[in-house]
């Protein structure tokens, strides 16, 4: 992952399957891909997501008439007390390249599809992730789906916004 003021950005390689994702618009929970919770305030002791907290998700296919490509889109995180903003049209993008065994998932996300997001005065995040993937499993940042970190706040870790040296 890397940043700057106007985005956020990330590559995840997925290599070893021998069927593809499981990809479906209509069932992002469900889908297959990059799962990415965070919290534009970081607020490690609250247990219920605020208008602050976004949980995206980043498909190697699953949109289009046939499935075939790409998406990006936030889920509503369940019982949060406020919900953030919708990313506005195009400040969440995806690019993949598929392989015999994989593929490769970049993605971007504009500062403008995080409520909140202002990495000088807020320069630390709630974090976490999840590599989702039917055949391969659940491949978490930390801890698993045994515990409630798809809706609570205080399970996620914590980044830390530094700017490169020499800034």
């Amino acid at each position: 992952m890397a940043w700057d003021r106007s985005a956020i950005g990330f590559v995840v390689n997925v290599s070893g399957k021998k069927s593809l994702p499981w990809c479906r618009q209509s069932r992002l929970e469900d889908s297959d891909g990059f799962h990415l919770w965070l919290d534009t305030r970081c607020s490690p002791g609250i247990h219920r997501a605020t208008q602050y907290c976004h949980r995206l998700l980043f498909m190697p296919s699953g949109a289009g008439p046939r499935l075939d490509l790409p998406f990006a889109g936030m889920i509503p995180i369940n019982r949060a007390r406020q919900n953030p903003k919708p990313p506005p049209g195009g400040t969440l993008q995806t690019i993949v390249q598929t392989h015999a065994d994989g593929y490769r998932l970049s993605g971007r996300i504009a500062a403008t599809a995080l409520t909140g997001f202002d990495a000088v005065q807020y320069p630390r995040l709630g974090f976490f992730y999840a590599v989702v993937d039917r055949e391969l499993g659940w491949q978490s940042w930390s801890i698993g789906q045994e515990f409630p970190v798809i809706e609570d706040p205080s399970l996620w870790g914590e980044a830390i916004l530094k700017p490169a040296s020499g800034r």
